[in-house]
């Protein structure tokens, strides 16, 4: 499995040179660390200093991805978690972390973990405990978990698919736009991961919400998506809810699950920043997590 790769290192020196607040930013699956761009930079004209990680082998473009789907196979849930986590405990100060889809799962991961100074999960893939399984959930999920074999493989999502599962609340002409702009294959393993969660009891979509270390959580989810609706996010803030650190959730009307890509992603950027910045200012000098032993 790749290590840290040299635009990650790049940006972890660009981080702890500023002395400001990192946030890390996490995608999900069918998406790549570029989709956090315009998210990035609000948060750094805010005073931020942003990270955008890949999950391990993320090709460098969307063009690359969809030409080489082989190298975003066989990525599982811990394999991500680590390399978030060896990302993280390169900085010097405590960072702020933001996760879309299976990122905002990885996000309560690494907050469970102690690693993120104040966390948003924005319509995260479900965890253990987490028991609601909507019908238009597992429609999304169908492209994956249909074939057993697509375990090991990377699935794209055609335009119809990514339209029920991404881009469902908005224009035919912008879920085109999106689908050739943002959308790659994703490893099947996390999905049959997520999916499997409440029957394995070693699973690793799993979150520890009981660290006092946690930090403040928010739970953004769109009104319409369809990957994750309403009752699967609500879930998960019944699990988390009883943290010692604050935890909030947020429904984002009319939005679906493309909500950190699309047109609207503003709206949604500055509901983040702002919670981030209630709890996390941009120069504050949060202590960085200890070094794993």
């Amino acid at each position: 499995m790749a290590g840290i790769t040299e635009t990650e290192h790049l940006q972890i020196e660009a981080a702890n040179a500023s002395g400001r607040t990192p946030v890390v930013f996490v995608h999900g699956l069918w998406l790549l660390p570029s989709s956090w761009d315009r998210w990035r930079t609000m948060f750094d004209e805010a005073g931020y200093s942003t990270l955008a990680p890949g999950w391990p082998d993320d090709p460098a473009t969307v063009a690359e991805a969809n030409s080489r789907p082989e190298i975003l196979a066989n990525k599982s849930i811990k394999d991500v978690a680590e390399h978030l986590e060896l990302v993280i405990r390169q900085l010097e100060i405590k960072p702020a972390v933001i996760g879309h889809s299976f990122g905002g799962l990885l996000t309560q991961i690494l907050a469970g973990r102690g690693l993120s100074a104040a966390s948003v999960a924005i319509d995260p893939a479900p965890f253990r405990g987490v028991l609601p399984l909507p019908i238009s959930a597992l429609r999304a999920a169908a492209p994956v978990l249909t074939n057993p074999f697509n375990y090991g493989k990377a699935v794209p999502l055609n335009l119809a698919q990514f339209r029920y599962a991404f881009a469902n609340a908005v224009s035919d002409e912008e879920a085109r736009r999106l689908h050739a702009t943002y959308a790659v294959p994703a490893p099947g393993k996390p999905v049959f991961q997520a999916a499997a969660a409440n029957i394995n009891p070693w699973t690793e979509a799993k979150v520890d919400t009981k660290n006092p270390a946690r930090g403040p959580l928010l739970i953004l989810d769109g009104e319409k998506d369809n990957v994750v609706p309403w009752s699967i996010a609500n879930a998960s803030y019944n699990r988390q809810r009883g943290n010692p650190g604050v935890t909030e959730i947020a429904l984002i009307p009319g939005r679906g699950h493309s909500l950190t890509i699309d047109d609207g992603w503003r709206l949604v950027a500055q509901a983040a920043l702002a919670f981030v910045g209630r709890f996390v200012p941009p120069s504050a000098m949060v202590a960085a997590p200890p070094t794993a032993s």
